[in-house]
């Protein structure tokens, strides 16, 4: 049994590394990737990095090139030697897991 996953409120995503990787963004929406609720947790441990994310669908044609993307970013914050990405799919993405106020520009 794999352990439920709890995304990070928008409260708590005070540190650097949460910007930076918002500033990737998903060719599909064009919205950065934490705004639209991918990145649900960041762990530092000494000199590595731990991002567990998500996609919008299990078939997202830019997860892997997004998975890359990550990985380079959190890989040039000082101190920083390894990164994993841990892909989950539990809880699944909704668009509720977006920032409200990224959510509120889309035309739904």
């Amino acid at each position: 049994m794999s352990k439920k996953i709890t995304p990070t409120p928008p409260e708590q995503r005070t540190q650097e590394y949460w910007k930076i990787l918002n500033t990737i963004f998903d060719p599909e929406v064009g919205m950065g990737i934490v705004d639209l609720g991918l990145v649900y947790n960041i762990e530092i441990k000494n000199t590595t990095a731990m991002v567990t994310m998500t996609f919008t669908s299990m078939g997202c044609p830019f997860g892997a090139s997004l998975i890359e993307q990550v990985k380079e970013e959190m890989a040039k914050l000082p101190k920083i030697k390894k990164v994993t990405v841990d892909l989950v799919w539990n809880p699944m993405w909704t668009i509720d897991m977006m920032d409200p106020d990224a959510r509120a520009m889309l035309p739904i």
